[in-house]
C-alpha cells in the first residue's frame, strides 16, 4: 500500500462538492489593484469597487497630468473615507520608453508590406513613410544587431534586423508580416541591454512633486533592470519618505536576469506580463510568473500578478473562461494581489471586473490545503536561509499554532507592518486583522498583504487593551464566537522591530 505521505495529483482537493458550494466572497484573501480612469473615477464609482474588493488604486502616470490625478485622488480618498477601508495609492511610473516617429504629409497611417525593407533612423525630427521611420533611441544602431527583431505597436509589426549603420544612425530591417501602424508606437528589443535610465526627469518630477506631497504608498517603477534602480529612488524619496514602498515591475530579459539582486532591494514585486511578454516569448511569460511569484513568497515580499487578467471586459459584461483560468492559476501560484488595468480605467464593466475577479479569487483559494502550503513556504524558507529574525520565527510559530489549535483569527500589533508582512507569508488560513498607529501602515497591508485587514489605533501602548477591543468587535461581527482561539503577536514593549510574543487569547 502507498504511504500516506505521498504527493497527491494537483487539484485531488477538489470535488464536484468543490465546484458546486456557493463561497463567501467576504473571505477572499488575495487583493485586488484596479488602475482608475474615467470609467470608474467618480465617486459613487470607486464605493462601488471598494465594495467590490478595490484594495489598491493604480494611477498609471503614463496618461494624464498632476492636476487630473490630484482630482481623481481627492475622490478617491473621500469614496475610501465613505467606506471606511483604507484603500492604498499606487504611483506606477511611466518609465523609459522607445517610440516610433511621426509621419509626412500628415499621414494618420502607414502601411507596410512583408518582405520589403524598412529602415529605422535615429533622427527623431525626421518624418517617416513606408520606406523609413525614425526611432527616439538614439543607442539603436549600437544595441541591436543583424539577425534579431524589433516590436513594434504591441508586436503587430515585426521587423527584423538586417544591417546596423552607426555612423548614419540608421538600422535597416525586413519586415515579416504585413501591417498598418500609427504614429509614435511603442517598440520593444527583445532580448537587448537598453541603454536608458529606469528613472527619466518626467518620473522623478511625478515621485517628487506628485506623489510624496500626496501621502502615496507605493511607487511602481517601470522597466526595473538592476538593484541600483530600486538604490535610486530610495535615494530620491529619503529618510523622510522612506515608508513610500517600491514594488518593482519586472518587464524585460535584464530585470530577469538581476531577479535575486532586484527581489532583495525591493519591497514588492510586479510580473508585468505586457512588456514582458514582448521581450521573451509568449509560452515562457507562465514560467517567468510562476519563478517570479515562488522567489517572492520564499522571501516574504509581496507579489503582483498583472495584465491582461480579464481584458474582454473592457467590452464585454463576461470574462472568458481562459481568463478566470489565468486569475485563478494566478491566486494557487501564490499571488498576493491581482491587478486590472484597462477593465477598470476605461472598460464598460468596471464594477462587474472587480467583482467577478473577487469572486475567482475566493475559488481558487477554497481548494488551496493551507496547513500544506504553510509547510512548503517554511521548509523552502529554511532550505534557502540559514536562519530567520525573531520577528520571522514567532510569526511562523503563530502560523503553525493557529493551525493546530484551529484559530479563528490573528491579530497582530505592528508599528510598520513588518511583522504582518512575515505572518502573511506563511500563508494562514484564517484572517490576519493589523493594528497599527500608522494610517500609511494601515494601507499598505490592507492594500497588498494578502489575508490582511487593519486598524489604526492611537497607541498601542497597552496591548492587552486594544486586543481585548477587538475581539469584542469580532465577536460582536459575528466573525468569532466565545470560546474561539484566536492567536495574538506582538512585541514585549511598543517599539517598531521589537515583536518577540505570540500568545493565545480566548474570546
Amino acid at each position: 500500500m502507498m504511504a500516506n505521505s505521498a504527493p497527491g495529483l494537483r487539484g485531488s482537493t477538489i470535488t464536484l462538492d468543490t465546484i458546486l458550494k456557493q463561497n463567501d466572497v467576504s473571505t477572499r484573501k488575495t487583493k485586488i489593484v484596479c488602475t482608475l480612469g474615467p470609467a470608474c473615477w467618480g465617486v459613487e464609482q470607486l464605493e462601488a469597487l471598494i465594495d467590490a474588493g478595490l484594495s489598491v488604486a493604480r494611477f498609471n502616470f503614463s496618461h494624464g497630468d498632476h492636476e487630473a490625478h490630484k482630482a481623481c485622488l481627492d475622490r478617491l480618498r473621500t469614496a475610501s473615507a465613505n467606506k471606511g477601508k483604507p484603500v492604498a495609492v499606487l504611483l506606477d511610473t511611466k518609465g523609459p520608453e522607445i517610440r516610433s516617429g511621426f509621419f509626412a504629409d500628415g499621414a494618420k497611417k502607414i502601411h507596410l508590406k512583408k518582405g520589403e525593407t524598412l529602415t529605422l533612423t535615429t533622427d527623431y525630427e525626421f518624418k517617416g513613410d513606408e520606406t523609413k521611420l525614425a526611432c527616439s533611441y538614439k543607442s539603436l544602431p549600437k544595441s541591436v544587431k543583424p539577425g534579431q527583431s524589433i516590436l513594434v505597436a504591441d508586436g503587430s509589426l515585426v521587423l527584423n534586423v538586417a544591417e546596423c549603420d552607426e555612423e548614419k544612425g540608421e538600422v535597416k530591417c525586413i519586415i515579416e508580416n504585413n501591417a498598418s501602424i500609427g504614429e509614435r508606437k511603442n517598440m520593444n528589443l527583445p532580448g537587448v541591454v537598453v541603454d536608458l535610465p529606469t528613472l527619466t526627469e518626467k518620473d522623478i518630477n511625478d515621485i517628487v512633486n506628485w506623489g510624496i506631497p500626496n501621502k502615496i504608498d507605493f511607487i511602481a517603477p517601470s522597466f526595473v533592470r538592476k538593484a541600483s534602480d530600486v538604490a535610486k529612488i530610495r535615494e530620491i524619496l529619503g529618510p523622510d519618505n522612506a515608508h513610500i514602498q517600491i514594488i518593482c515591475k519586472i518587464e524585460n530579459v535584464e530585470g530577469l536576469e538581476n531577479y535575486d539582486a532586484i527581489l532583495a532591494a525591493t519591497d514588492g514585486i510586479m510580473v508585468a506580463r505586457g512588456d514582458l511578454g514582448m521581450e521573451i516569448p509568449p509560452e515562457k511569460v507562465f514560467l517567468a510568473q510562476k519563478m517570479m511569484i515562488r522567489e517572492a513568497n520564499i522571501a516574504g515580499k509581496p507579489v503582483v500578478t498583472a495584465t491582461q487578467m480579464l481584458e474582454s471586459m473592457i467590452t464585454n459584461p463576461r470574462p472568458t473562461r481562459a481568463e478566470c483560468s489565468d486569475v485563478a492559476n494566478a491566486v494557487l501560484d501564490g499571488t498576493d494581489c491581482v491587478m486590472l488595468s484597462g477593465e477598470t480605467a476605461g472598460g464598460d464593466y468596471p464594477e462587474a471586473a472587480v467583482s467577478i475577479m473577487a469572486r475567482t479569487c475566493v475559488e481558487a483559494e477554497s481548494c488551496v490545503n493551507f496547513a500544506g502550503l504553510y509547510q512548503a513556504v517554511r521548509n523552502s524558507t529554511m532550505e534557502r536561509l540559514e536562519s530567520v529574525s525573531v520577528s520571522e520565527s514567532v510569526a511562523s510559530s503563530a502560523v503553525k499554532t493557529s493551525i493546530d489549535v484551529k484559530a479563528k483569527a490573528i491579530i497582530v500589533c505592528s508599528e510598520t507592518g513588518n511583522t504582518a508582512r512575515q505572518i502573511s507569508k506563511f500563508r494562514p488560513s484564517m484572517p490576519i486583522l493589523v493594528l497599527t498607529t500608522s494610517e500609511c501602515t494601515a494601507r499598505q497591508c490592507y492594500g497588498v498583504l494578502k489575508g490582511c485587514s487593519s486598524k489604526v489605533f492611537a497607541s498601542l501602548a497597552d496591548t492587552d487593551k486594544v486586543v481585548t477591543e477587538t475581539i469584542e468587535e469580532l465577536k460582536t461581527s459575528g466573525k468569532v464566537a466565545t470560546g474561539d482561539s484566536i492567536i495574538v503577536v506582538h512585541g514585549s514593549h511598543n517599539a517598531a522591530g521589537s515583536t518577540n510574543v505570540m500568545r493565545v487569547a480566548v474570546a
